[in-house]
């Protein structure tokens, strides 16, 4: 393997290359993310998925870049105009971007202005101008091209013009200091255009606004692009324009000479028309790219925390999907997710609802299925159904709570193929209370069959690139499905496609087995399944587990091929059965098994409590016997909530109003955070306190920390603005002569005097 690449992802990562190597083998080999996070931590060091996953995709992208290098070395040597100084360059680069800036000046351009005057002659004439001539005989020169193409000197020199101001603009090294400069020092201008339309203000903080290149937040970014793309603002660069000319125009006329206006007219024209035209669009793309793989990757962070919400096992669910006009639809759920019952409701129906009489029908199925709990949807009527539901539970004394639990992804599903088949004799409005129910039951056996992109918890998912979203929503689905395992016995098809080694096809392949042969007793039973071969079965084996089979350990997370050294330990420290979390494990004992460290450690883990769920360790949904009103509310009341999404500027929590109330960024800490996630994730139970309520709009702001210290952390931070402002107007402002000094400065350390 390539040792430099090696070491540069061992560098990034802060581990040793050894465990680089040892994971890039594996994965050559056929292993799965998971697989490898799972079963060859003693190979990796304990590398987790994340860590894994970055090492798949830092190697890809090193390969195709070196390739890359190699190619735009191979193309400029064709042209005979590679030397030592370009090729270490290139090979210097640690970006394709880079050294597709380097191999700029010599592709084949397009038909420009510059490639036209080439094509009549005019090459020389622009060599000459650039070698700054002290004799005042540029005419005279330029008289000796004219042509049938060339009318002119007037054309000539225009021609040459043309050509030196393609030069500037395929100069790399200018490229990326001017770049940075724009970068570190400007800014971004918003307008509102005068004929746009934007009926409820959406974008209104963006008519006019002016703001630091380097402080623009990721969800402004993708908010001003939105705007821009729906046609209601103008942006513009804002920067010392004539600062970058006279530093383009220094590295090319670095002394008096006879053509200094003629480089700085070609220079000047280079800039503004190829060069920061280009730069603006760069810089533009590169702000969309960072915001677009931050929202990605909280998108990421907020549907697996939402799949690790633990299921609520053992208990009759009615499931509430609230409406108005097409009424309620009810289904009533077994502790396994099995369907008992569907009814229809017309409470709050136009035509004249009847609440009484649907107090009744919940009622009977309550009393008949003994129900221990109701899920109610987030949607349309949820509080008046919240209402309705907490008034039940009170008139008639019930031990039954209910949760509000989010439906968004809910009619997708019911749509679905897979839920016509389970449910045919239902309509897709009469399913989605099902699906309801069966989110409070088991979240991630009845998620996983969504579009994660139609859960709702997403920031500006609709601009996010459409491949390097679905992606990481997949990474992200594999590694929590993985992580919680599956029952081969009563696992969907859905849940099935996302285990370690599968794909849609052999999970199809097990429910049919499973459906043709009854349930699996023993996990090499799965070597029978049509599609499932030694490969797959070793990749798949340890996170499909098997209740009450014949080999105890087949329910464990426990892989086969470590069966013996879990027998072993268990005969050495006389363990006869598993599931006894006071177990002891003798140091002296260990060291005679020869087992390694992190196989023994997850043998141990496993022995002591073999059915043990991943996601234990987290808050369930939050259960209620009563109903809040927002005229209930006064600033300064704590609430318990939970949350529902996490975005760049904050947390919407769900304290039960009919919308979610915002905990904005700047209320979260006493001190500084870098983003809400630091913070809180998606479905914390968190405890919130109320800082502001807009009865006229029913929305409702919240903070984390109680008043009192808000207002202290407030009250800092205006001492310490003060105090940086104070000490900013001390600082002497600099000439123009002293900042192109110091451009120039610049230019040199990095790229030296040759550049």
């Amino acid at each position: 393997m390539e040792l430099p690449i090696i070491k540069e992802i061992a560098s990034q990562l802060k581990v040793a290359s050894k465990q680089i190597e040892a994971t890039l083998e594996i994965l050559k080999e056929g292993g799965t993310v998971p697989f490898i996070a799972r079963y060859r931590k003693d190979a990796t060091g304990g590398l987790d998925e994340e860590q894994i996953l970055f090492i798949e995709k830092q190697y890809k992208y090193q390969i195709n870049l070196q390739e890359r290098k190699l190619a735009v070395i191979n193309l400029i040597e064709q042209q005979g105009k590679l030397t030592d100084e370009i090729k270490k360059s290139i090979m210097d680069c640690e970006k394709l971007s880079q050294v597709e800036d380097l191999y700029q000046p010599y592709k084949q351009k397009k038909k420009t202005r510059a490639a036209t005057a080439i094509k009549n002659g005019l090459q020389p004439l622009a060599d000459y101008i650039l070698s700054l001539p002290e004799e005042d005989n540029l005419n005279e020169v330029a008289g000796q091209y004219i042509n049938e193409n060339v009318k002119t000197v007037e054309e000539a020199i225009a021609g040459a013009s043309d050509i030196i101001a393609e030069i500037v603009s395929d100069n790399a090294k200018l490229r990326w200091s001017f770049k940075d400069q724009i970068f570190d020092a400007g800014s971004l201008e918003t307008k509102k255009k005068y004929d746009a339309v934007d009926e409820k203000k959406v974008y209104e903080m963006y008519y006019d606004r002016t703001e630091k290149i380097t402080s623009l937040a990721d969800h402004r970014i993708m908010a001003i692009n939105r705007a821009e793309k729906e046609k209601v603002i103008t942006v513009k660069f804002i920067y010392d324009l004539e600062n970058i000319q006279n530093q383009a125009f220094t590295a090319y006329c670095d002394k008096e000479c006879a053509v200094e206006n003629v480089i700085k007219a070609a220079v000047a024209d280079g800039c503004s028309r190829l060069f920061l035209p280009s730069i603006e669009n760069e810089i533009r793309s590169d702000l969309s790219e960072r915001a677009h793989n931050n929202s990605i990757e909280v998108f990421s962070m907020n549907l697996e925390k939402l799949l690790s919400q633990p299921p609520l096992k053992g208990r009759v669910v009615l499931g509430f999907d609230p409406g108005y006009y097409n009424g309620c639809k009810l289904a009533v759920l077994d502790a396994t997710g099995k369907m008992l019952a569907v009814r229809k409701v017309f409470p709050f129906s136009k035509k004249g609802g009847d609440l009484e009489q649907t107090k009744k029908v919940i009622l009977d199925l309550i009393n008949r299925y003994k129900v221990k709990i109701v899920a109610i949807g987030n949607g349309t009527a949820s509080r008046e159904s919240e209402k309705l539901v907490a008034e039940i539970i009170e008139e008639n004394k019930l031990d039954v709570a209910y949760a509000i639990v989010s439906e968004a992804g809910a009619s997708v599903w019911s749509a679905q193929e897979e839920a016509r088949n389970e449910f045919p004799d239902l309509a897709v409005e009469d399913r989605s209370a099902i699906s309801i129910g069966r989110r409070l039951l088991d979240p991630l056996s009845e998620l996983i069959k969504i579009d994660p992109k139609s859960i709702g918890v997403g920031q500006y998912q609709h601009d996010l690139p459409e491949k390097a979203l679905s992606e990481r929503l997949q990474e992200a689905t594999m590694k929590i499905v993985n992580r919680v395992g599956a029952d081969v016995n009563t696992a969907s098809i859905e849940l099935l496609t996302h285990i370690s080694g599968l794909n849609a096809g052999v999970a199809k392949e097990i429910v049919n087995h499973r459906n043709e042969n009854g349930k699996f007793t023993n996990r090499n039973q799965l070597l029978n399944v049509k599609r499932l071969g030694p490969k797959s079965y070793t990749q798949c084996a340890g996170f499909l587990r098997i209740i009450d089979g014949e080999e105890p350990l087949d329910a464990t997370n426990i892989h086969p091929e470590s069966y013996a050294d879990a027998k072993k330990l268990m005969k050495v420290c006389g363990i006869k059965e598993l599931g006894q979390p006071d177990i002891s494990f003798p140091k002296d004992k260990m060291e005679t098994l020869n087992i390694e460290p992190y196989t023994l450690k997850d043998i141990q883990e496993a022995i002591k409590a073999p059915l043990r769920d991943y996601r234990e360790q987290f808050e369930g949904a939050i259960l209620k016997s009563d109903v809040l009103e927002i005229s209930d509310l006064h600033v300064g009341d704590k609430l318990d909530g939970t949350v529902r999404n996490v975005v760049d500027f904050g947390a919407f929590v769900d304290i039960g109003l009919h919308e979610d109330g915002l905990v904005h960024i700047s209320r979260m800490s006493m001190s500084k955070i870098n983003h809400p996630s630091d913070v809180v994730a998606v479905n914390d139970i968190v405890q919130v306190y109320v800082y502001d309520i807009d009865l006229v709009k029913s929305r409702v702001q919240l903070s984390l920390l109680p008043l009192d210290k808000l207002a202290e952390r407030e009250n800092q931070n205006r001492k310490a603005f003060k105090d940086r402002k104070k000490s900013h107007n001390k600082k002497p402002v600099k000439t123009e002569k002293q900042k192109q000094d110091e451009a120039m400065k610049r230019l040199l350390e990095r790229f030296g005097k040759d550049y």
